[in-house]
């Protein structure tokens, strides 16, 4: 495997693809029967179950807590990705607030948002598996106004490329290439979309190429903010590094909301 690709095959946010999928059903678009394997096809050796679901009294298969969305309109039905410090798009204080800041990302609907919690498992044999349980929280209707002022795909777009560009001068600068090969390779091949990284029917073309653009970036920033291998970078340039990279880090959340929230032609 080559270095660019060894940096993009880190897990996507899982909330993009559950929130592009949900809203392609919605508008009539994508089969009900194929939804729950599309959202969870990029790691296909995870299990994914739904926690506090409407109806239910346990934790169930994410497909059976699915038809919960089936009365929504697709623009109810939106993503977020906050951090601390960003909040963007979140409803104020509360249980669905803390998680999704907690989680770094969430789903916001209609009456009830829903958080992913990844859970490592260790077998006795010694392999390692995960489960994601999508919890729900129940929210009032109005919860999802913080979410409507976002940038549009196009502003996003924009955004997001003068980010890189401004990253990629500053970490050349900072010789990444030294000390984080793949991060470097990544970096400059990030211009071309990934042909395997796409949204549903519905989303127009703009949509799907920031979305095609981010979610591989997203991953590569994802591989930026562990430590260099072999102690190959000190505090100080750590810091650089962080510091140069913010921006992107930012335009890309963004990129990620504009694309998967855009208006879908029905």
């Amino acid at each position: 495997m080559s270095p660019t690709a060894g940096a993009t095959t880190l897990v996507a946010r899982r909330s993009t693809r559950f929130t592009a999928w949900v809203r392609a059903w919605r508008a009539g678009l994508v089969p009900f029967d194929d939804l729950a394997e599309e959202i969870t096809t990029f790691a296909p050796d995870e299990e994914h179950l739904a926690a506090d679901a409407p109806g239910t009294w346990s934790d169930v298969p994410l497909g059976t807590a699915l038809p919960a969305f089936a009365k929504l309109h697709p623009d109810e039905i939106r993503l977020v990705l906050p951090v601390p410090g960003d909040p963007r798009g979140l409803p104020g204080p509360g249980e669905f607030t803390n998680a999704a800041l907690a989680a770094g990302e969430g789903v916001l609907a209609r009456g009830f948002g829903l958080v992913p919690e990844v859970r490592t498992h260790t077998s006795g044999s010694g392999v390692t598996f995960s489960t994601v349980l999508w919890r729900f929280h129940p929210l009032p209707d109005t919860a999802l106004r913080a979410s409507l002022t976002e940038p549009s795909a196009a502003e996003a777009e924009a955004d997001l490329s003068a980010a890189l560009a401004e990253s990629t001068t500053a970490l050349t600068r900072l010789d990444i290439a030294h000390w984080r090969p793949e991060l470097a390779g990544a970096l400059a091949a990030i211009r071309k979309p990934d042909a395997g990284t796409d949204l549903p029917a519905g989303f127009d073309p703009r949509a799907r190429r920031l979305y095609a653009r981010a979610a591989v970036l997203d991953r590569v920033l994802a591989l930026a903010e562990t430590a260099a291998p072999g102690g190959a970078v000190n505090n100080f340039e750590a810091q650089q590094r962080d510091a140069a990279l913010r921006p992107l880090t930012t335009a890309c959340r963004r990129a990620l909301v504009a694309a998967c929230n855009a208006p879908l032609r029905l």
